[in-house]
């Protein structure tokens, strides 16, 4: 995958993650609440991954 693309779809997984745990929280559905954590989480997990990949390849076109 390119940096853009993780950068995209963690952007999307952290929104959705977040929007999980708000209905989890309005509702009292501690599971959605729980899936929407972890879905955040690997949103946040993907952009970075999508940022180290644009470090690497900034420091090697250095070279």
């Amino acid at each position: 995958m390119s940096s853009t693309t993780d950068k995209i779809k963690g952007a999307a997984n952290e929104l959705v993650g977040k929007a999980k745990q708000g209905i989890g929280d309005a509702t009292g559905n501690d599971k959605m609440k729980a899936d929407g954590a972890a879905q955040e989480l690997k949103g946040k997990t993907q952009s970075t991954v999508g940022d180290a990949k644009d470090t690497v390849k900034s420091a090697t076109d250095k070279l």
